[in-house]
């Protein structure tokens, strides 16, 4: 007998405004390289738009696991920080997804739920665990709304070495990035600059995994594959 893919929830943005033929309304929306990578990796997708916070581990009682996908920075208060200029604003719409997606991350390490953090979701891994952000950084965005691409070289020893065992060149889009690791929270993967480009946490008890750049925006499945493997 066949076994079942593995069903993988994926958080999504929330905006106040979308386009789409002749309606323009609010929508929770998620870029489609993510539902396609992660069924090219085995699995099946739900998108999971912002709930009840409290709602979070009722949900993922339905899945085998979980991504938190990139986005709007998080609010800095949730790492005690004042805001930079060149931090994006706080509104009522991001402070809901920042509520929903942490309450998923708190849920998702209480139930050893694998669980993957894409850019955004990888620095509120970090943060939930009690880490802090930079909140901004040079050479990691260089044109608004167009991806780059850069090296980046896994720590030996690591989940993520043991999917990526090699330096590798990754889809990146992101202007802020991690600075103190939460406890228990151990760097994976630099950039040649120094910035963290993954993190994990060993003994979170199942796969606990957050990488700073965008594998749903590449052919590499290698990430999503690990996730989807440990969720079966």
């Amino acid at each position: 007998m066949t076994r079942p893919r593995p069903l993988i929830g994926i958080s999504t943005y929330l905006v106040d405004e979308a386009r789409w033929g002749q309606w323009h309304l609010p929508a929770a929306l998620l870029p489609a390289g993510y539902h396609r990578l992660t069924q090219r990796a085995g699995g099946l997708t739900a998108l999971l738009p912002p709930d009840d916070p409290a709602r979070a581990a009722e949900t993922l009682r339905r899945l085998d696991g979980l991504i938190i996908a990139g986005g709007p920075d998080l609010d800095p208060a949730r790492y005690g920080a004042d805001a930079d200029a060149r931090t994006d604003p706080v509104t009522p719409t991001s402070r809901e997804r920042d509520e929903w997606e942490l309450a998923l991350i708190e849920a998702a390490l209480a139930a050893e739920l694998p669980l993957l953090g894409v850019c955004r979701g990888a620095q509120l891994l970090n943060v939930a665990r009690g880490g802090t952000l930079c909140q901004h950084m040079e050479g990691h965005r260089e044109r608004p709304g167009v991806f780059g691409a850069h090296e980046i070289k896994p720590v030996p020893g690591t989940r993520l070495a043991a999917l990526l065992p090699e330096a590798v060149t990754v889809p990146a889009y992101h202007h802020q990035a991690v600075a103190e690791l939460g406890t228990g929270v151990i760097a994976s993967a630099y950039a040649a600059d120094g910035v963290v480009e993954a993190l994990e946490l060993p003994d979170a008890g199942s796969f606990a995994l957050g990488v700073q750049w965008h594998p749903e925006m590449g052919e590499d499945v290698r990430v999503v594959r690990g996730l989807v493997e440990a969720a079966g």
